[in-house]
């Protein structure tokens, strides 16, 4: 579906959100988020549990009404104009909006009906969706019995069945193995290629680095907004990897030591943030050697999204608890 089709000019952006707020009682979801993705553009939101990135979703797929603020997509106001906006996205969860009981090619076959797609383009599009998940020649098997990868295909094929221009993705790849998740975003970037625009929610790391822009997120509110790479070359301080025989009891005694200003697991490593290289080496030696902690190396780094991620969630209140 073209952007002419749905009133969006081409230089004006395909999701564009303004002050976007929802609140909860009290409770303030999601506060004042602001921010433009263009056509095929892969736009991340990156947060931890509780930051608002469902929220912020639900609002902008038409299924929230916002509490103040206002977001397009699509060219539809989400207020005002939230079954449009519902019929010119695709929409895929965690929980892949499939029905288990159904067949492959059933489930397909109901999708096509919600979406309304003409039958002359049904049967072309129902084996473009089984090629994408790699279903070809099993539409009779039921979804139930198929490994949570496969689903993972079939939701998506599912989801972008009637070509929609914009695709939401929350946190789609909740409980994949790695292989799976790398297939997966293999055809987010054949999507994106080819035009679609795609906002995903994701707390994996190695993802986020495949989207083209970053929106951080941390209690409600839009902490950082950068290309990955853009993202990493902001933070100025050193990174410090840390190498020892107990990297997580490590970590724990190094977070307190004055001078470092975060230290975190990364991997099997320590990664520590110093606001000073050579007198931070000093007491890192100093403490691990004093708490029998075997210090096996001590090498610079440049920052990964990891460490940009932990220290904006940091100084930006930290993780919500509970």
């Amino acid at each position: 579906m073209a952007e002419a089709d749905l009133g969006v000019h081409p230089s004006e952006p395909v999701i564009d959100a303004d002050e976007l707020t929802r609140r909860f009682g009290d409770f303030v979801a999601v506060d004042g988020l602001s921010f433009a993705v263009r056509s095929g553009e892969i736009f991340g939101f990156l947060g931890p549990n509780g930051a608002g990135k469902t929220t912020a979703i639900r609002m902008l797929i038409g299924l929230l009404e916002p509490s103040s603020g206002s977001a397009r997509v699509a060219g539809h106001d989400v207020r005002r104009e939230p079954d449009a906006v519902k019929r010119s996205i695709g929409y895929m969860s965690q929980l892949f909006s499939l029905y288990s009981d159904l067949t492959v090619r059933e489930n397909l076959e109901l999708f096509a009906g919600l979406y309304d797609l003409p039958a002359d383009r049904r049967e072309d599009r129902i084996r473009w969706a089984l090629g994408t998940a790699g279903l070809e020649g099993r539409g009779d098997q039921l979804t139930a019995t198929l490994p949570l990868g496969l689903k993972q295909r079939l939701a998506l094929g599912s989801a972008v069945l009637h070509e929609p221009p914009v695709l939401f993705l929350d946190e789609p790849t909740s409980g994949v193995d790695p292989v799976a998740r790398r297939t997966f975003w293999d055809l987010i970037s054949d999507l994106a290629a080819a035009g679609t625009t795609v906002l995903v929610t994701t707390h994996y790391m190695e993802e986020a680095e495949h989207c083209h822009r970053l929106a951080l997120m941390n209690r409600g509110r839009l902490v950082a907004l950068d290309a990955p790479s853009a993202l990493e070359a902001s933070l100025h301080s050193p990174i410090l990897e840390i190498r020892t025989n107990d990297p997580t009891r490590a970590a724990a005694l190094l977070a307190g030591i004055e001078g470092i200003e975060d230290a975190t697991m990364v991997g099997r490593s320590v990664h520590a943030m110093v606001a000073d290289e050579p007198t931070a080496r000093v007491r890192i030696a100093e403490v691990l050697e004093r708490e029998g902690i075997d210090l096996r190396s001590v090498d610079r780094v440049r920052p990964t999204l990891e460490d940009v991620f932990v220290s904006v969630v940091r100084r930006s209140g930290g993780v919500v608890e509970g």
